[in-house]
């Protein structure tokens, strides 16, 4: 058996749905793993910056990334308060939305 997940396009619907259109948005995901959620909707996005806090994650991440998407998403081996605190002066202009989709 094959196992498909979210064929549909539930999650990228219900964040929509939630957040608005994702359309030109500066977004700031909160454990992104290995990027599952971030391929799917990073392209309507401007600029993602996906956060994990555990290293070979972020690396699953970079590799899973699908081409096409390496000029407007950036992975950071970070928990939350550490990507703050390092990057208080360099995060640039506001994110237009936080995705913390399997994040506690």
């Amino acid at each position: 058996m094959t196992v498909t997940i979210d064929s549909e396009e539930n999650e990228v619907r219900a964040l929509s749905e939630l957040a608005g259109s994702l359309a030109g948005k500066r977004i700031l995901e909160i454990g992104c793993g290995d990027a599952r959620l971030t391929n799917r909707y990073a392209s309507q996005a401007a600029q993602v910056v996906a956060i994990d806090p555990n290293p070979e994650r972020i690396a699953q991440a970079r590799q899973n990334l699908l081409p096409g998407l390496e000029d407007r998403t950036t992975f950071h081996a970070l928990g939350l308060e550490e990507f703050a605190a390092q990057n208080t002066q360099e995060l640039g202009p506001p994110f237009d939305v936080a995705i913390l989709a399997y994040s506690l």
